[in-house]
């Protein structure tokens, strides 16, 4: 049972349209694939690493599938709120001690969303349409409290608009007609994320060959107290706008750190007069503190005072 490489959706800002089209929720998980030759179980994310131990909800699977043998594709989520949280299942992905499994499983619960059958009972079906596939999904699949089949949705546009309303992270577009490719990725699959944005105080920068690579990002709360929520080092910034800012930045160099709350990485950090704001594009607040995903869209000529928690 080597582990494979799974199918991948490419990124779109377009929703494709039409009747081989469908639209299904994002989970805001970790892939996983369950591998099951009829003796052994074992369970891998998309890079080839083994997560067997740390979901032993899983590891009987006569509960939830009926295939003599099978490689199944999903996400493996956890609900905070009533919503998927990376942040909360990155708690039980990253665990480094079996032993620590047992007292994580009773605090944070998983979900197992199954979307994809790869091979099935000693056939590999990668050549059958996604139709089909889902078909034989139907099948063999028995729903409990630990695993699901993910939903089709006609109108991926309806779906997204809900996204956006429910702050999720996005959609996954994917053509009826279209047979699994491992290892690999096209415009069968598609991925539309919901990115948010906001107005952030630069309250730092690293620095990589002299020229600054990252931004310290922070909030100020009703008392005037700046607080850090992330670095961004990604965005729309030019090689140029980077040295630009270099230069830039010379007059709000202070010697002390302007942020409440200590960010993880401080050496080589140079710290800022909090007067320099920027527009920050995320994908979500982790554990209502930092930014994930956050990149740089532009500097913009708004005071810090009206960069606040909201």
């Amino acid at each position: 049972m080597r582990p494979l490489i799974p199918f991948e959706p490419i990124s779109t800002e377009d929703i494709p349209t039409g009747p081989s089209w469908v639209g299904q929720v994002k989970w805001d998980g970790v892939r996983v694939l369950t591998y099951f030759d009829g003796r052994e179980l074992k369970l891998f994310n998309r890079k080839s690493n083994e997560r067997t131990f740390h979901y032993p909800e899983l590891t009987n699977i006569a509960e939830y599938c009926t295939a003599k043998s099978v490689i199944l594709d999903g996400e493996m989520i956890a609900l905070k709120d009533g919503k998927p949280s990376f942040y909360e299942i990155m708690k039980r992905d990253g665990i480094t001690k079996v032993t620590n499994v047992n007292v994580l499983r009773h605090r944070i619960s998983i979900t197992y969303m199954i979307f994809d059958v790869i091979y099935l009972n000693d056939e590999w079906v990668t050549s059958y349409c996604l139709a089909e596939r889902q078909k034989m999904l139907a099948d063999i699949i028995k729903p409990n409290d630990y695993v699901q089949l993910v939903d089709n949705f006609d109108d991926a546009q309806a779906l997204y608009d809900v996204i956006q309303a429910e702050e999720m992270e996005g959609i996954i577009i994917k053509d009826l007609s279209s047979t699994y490719l491992i290892n690999g990725k096209d415009e069968r699959w598609r991925k539309k994320k919901n990115y948010r944005d906001l107005l952030a105080v630069v309250g730092g920068v690293t620095l990589r060959d002299s020229i600054v690579n990252s931004l310290l990002l922070g909030l100020f709360d009703q008392d005037g107290r700046l607080w850090y929520i992330g670095h961004a080092g990604t965005g729309t910034l030019t090689q140029k706008d980077w040295r630009e800012l270099t230069e830039g930045i010379k007059p709000f160099i202070q010697s002390t750190m302007p942020f409440e709350n200590q960010p993880p990485r401080l050496k080589g950090t140079i710290w800022l007069k909090p007067e320099l704001t920027v527009k920050v594009k995320f994908a979500e607040w982790i554990d209502g503190h930092t930014l994930r995903q956050p990149s740089i869209q532009a500097f913009v000529d708004v005071p810090a005072s009206q960069c606040l928690i909201k």
